[in-house]
């Protein structure tokens, strides 16, 4: 019989199998490692992150704002920014490009699916 897991959030992150097994994976910013099925995890910010915005094809992103101040930005799209206050849920629908600029240290709860995330590179001069 399997043993329960235990895992912290700043090192690991949960990778779930299409079937739903969980197992632990390393944490690391974008973009991490490609994971057929979905990324579960605690993602500690103070800076954007290092890329220009991202897409996932797989399937449909859900965020949750623990603490601090976000804005995710819509990109070639006119969906208006939505900013994320603590206890604020988003479902970031699939195959739309965006990035998450962070306008306060936060810590936002992620599931991501994978494992065909695009990304695009970040634009220095912006």
């Amino acid at each position: 019989m399997p043993k329960p897991k235990v895992f912290d959030p700043s090192s690991h992150t949960i990778g779930l199998s299409r079937d739903f097994v969980a197992d632990k994976i390393p944490a690391m910013i974008d973009p991490s490692i490609p994971f057929d099925g979905n990324t579960f995890g605690v993602a500690t910010m103070s800076e954007n992150s290092p890329h220009g915005g991202e897409m996932h094809p797989d399937g449909d992103e859900v965020l949750y704002l623990i603490s601090g101040r976000a804005r995710v930005v819509f990109l070639d799209t006119d969906d208006a920014d939505i900013e994320m206050q603590p206890g604020n849920g988003l479902v970031i629908p699939k195959g739309v490009w965006h990035r998450v600029d962070i306008l306060e240290p936060c810590q936002i709860v992620y599931l991501t699916p994978g494992p065909n995330n695009q990304y695009r590179t970040l634009d220095v001069d912006s």
